[in-house]
């Protein structure tokens, strides 16, 4: 859809994206703070398969009657661009309330290897039937699977009701709401260096992101007339992306954590990027920026994804929800804001090669800050401060 739109128009997109966010985020709050995780949870996943099945009925209607769906399109770009940060957020949260510190460290490269293979399958069923039947049509089937989602959500509250935990912050059969303000999550943040540092690698990873997928865009759009063939081909990025994923987390990170630590393992995705941009600067190609994208995003799901989450198996219950949001929402897509508006003009000036030049302190930056946050996570760990 951002592609189809035009790659001109991808940070007017992300600026929408950002501003619904900051919506959005205080909403989520005063939810969290006035309603039990039991209740909540599960209607964050209902209230967004009614807005797939909306926009199910919408693509049908304005492709089976031949209007022009680009505005439609651009509408959808900024859902999902919500949708796949809140709804993966939301469920790390609850991971990291049901599991203590220990439990984390041992299942979440597990825990994430299951959302591999689901994007894997995901990505092949996409790749299968996309041109045959067309996007709108696999609407349904996301629906359905979120579905399922919500199923494993109360056969894991009935798991702590029947085994209980011995997390102290695992209340999510609790009758309690968190409490709190709305607006902990942003507030929290500021004042503590800890939170901040996860903020400013946020930004930085999101500010590396969003350079390559406006590489992928303006290069596919040249490369690829139909959207179908677009779709096609992200799909097989994808692919390959998951695959490589699910070896690391399920053979890897766990032992990465254990013997080399949270710090040292959340500060390979950056290193990866170092060498990856300094290389594109030479050789500013879709085949190379396809092949550095799948290398940084199969090192996010695999290592830094996982490990990032333990980071929050330290904090409070109310920071584990109200301050990851925020972090994974807004400032998350803060960052594609400042890099969609940078990179455009970067772009305009230097080329892909110069960009990716200019990438290459800020990818030292975020090394160095992922070494420091694994130095706090042992002192918190070490003074008692986990609540997970």
């Amino acid at each position: 859809m951002g592609v189809a739109s035009g790659p001109e128009t991808i940070p007017y997109l992300f600026a929408g994206t950002f501003v619904t966010m900051l919506v959005i985020t205080p909403l989520f709050g005063w939810i969290t703070s006035r309603y039990p995780r039991k209740k909540f949870l599960p209607w964050v996943y209902f209230f967004f398969i009614l807005n797939i099945l909306i926009f199910w009925a919408l693509f049908t209607y304005f492709i089976g009657s031949g209007l022009d769906y680009v505005w439609l399109g651009r509408v959808f770009f900024v859902w999902i661009s919500v949708f796949n940060l809140f709804v993966v957020s939301v469920f790390w949260s609850f991971m990291a309330d049901l599991f203590t510190r220990e439990q984390a460290r041992r299942l979440f490269g597990m825990i994430t290897a299951g959302g591999s293979i689901g994007a894997l399958l995901g990505g092949l069923a996409t790749r299968a039937l996309v041109v045959p039947i067309g996007f709108e049509n696999l609407f349904p089937f996301s629906a359905t699977l979120l579905l399922i989602s919500i199923y494993c959500i109360y056969r894991l509250r009935h798991w702590v009701e029947l085994f209980g935990t011995d997390s102290d912050g695992a209340s999510v059969v609790s009758e309690r709401p968190l409490g709190g303000s709305p607006f902990a999550g942003i507030t929290h943040v500021f004042r503590s260096p800890y939170f901040l540092a996860i903020a400013a690698k946020s930004i930085i990873a999101s500010l590396l992101g969003t350079a390559l997928y406006m590489f992928t865009a303006e290069l596919a759009q040249d490369a690829f007339a139909d959207a179908n063939e677009r779709t096609r081909f992200f799909s097989d990025v994808n692919n390959a992306t998951n695959a490589i994923a699910l070896i690391l987390q399920l053979v890897v990170v766990k032992q990465s954590v254990s013997r080399l630590g949270i710090g040292i393992t959340l500060s390979m995705m950056p290193v990866i990027s170092i060498v990856g941009f300094a290389i594109l600067a030479l050789e500013p190609t879709l085949a190379f920026v396809a092949i550095l994208t799948v290398a940084r995003r199969s090192m996010g799901f695999g290592f830094s994804k996982p490990t990032s989450d333990m980071l929050y198996s330290v904090v409070t219950p109310e920071e584990k929800y109200k301050v990851k949001n925020f972090i994974d929402t807004v400032v998350y897509r803060g960052g594609d804001v400042i890099g969609t508006w940078s990179i455009r003009f970067l772009l305009a000036g230097f080329g892909m090669a110069g960009t990716s030049v200019f990438m290459l302190p800020f990818a030292a930056i975020w090394a160095g800050v992922s070494l420091w946050l694994g130095k706090d996570y042992r002192r918190r760990a070490k003074e008692g401060h986990s609540h997970a």
